[in-house]
């Protein structure tokens, strides 16, 4: 993760730019007290996907339900070549 001020985003906006899609980072913008985060589209739509998924109750209880196998083992192995 970079941290730069809005005059220095500016001035090197193509250079984070890069670093965000190439890169896979992320820059936090300083704004006085506050800020903004500038991250990929990519990097984006996964946390919009997974705000959707976890927003489901059903989904969200279906992979508490996961979680909870894996904890006490209860998991079966499965040949991904053979499905």
């Amino acid at each position: 993760m970079k941290t730069t001020s809005v005059s220095d985003f500016r001035t090197n906006m193509k250079r984070y730019l890069d670093a965000v899609i190439f890169d896979s980072d992320c820059v936090v913008i300083n704004r006085g007290n506050t800020g903004a985060v500038l991250i990929s589209l990519e990097e984006y739509n996964s946390i919009k996907g997974t705000e959707a998924i976890l927003a489901s109750e059903r989904m969200a209880s279906s992979i508490r339900t996961g979680l909870e196998d894996i904890a006490r083992s209860e998991v079966e192995e499965i040949d991904i070549d053979a499905l």
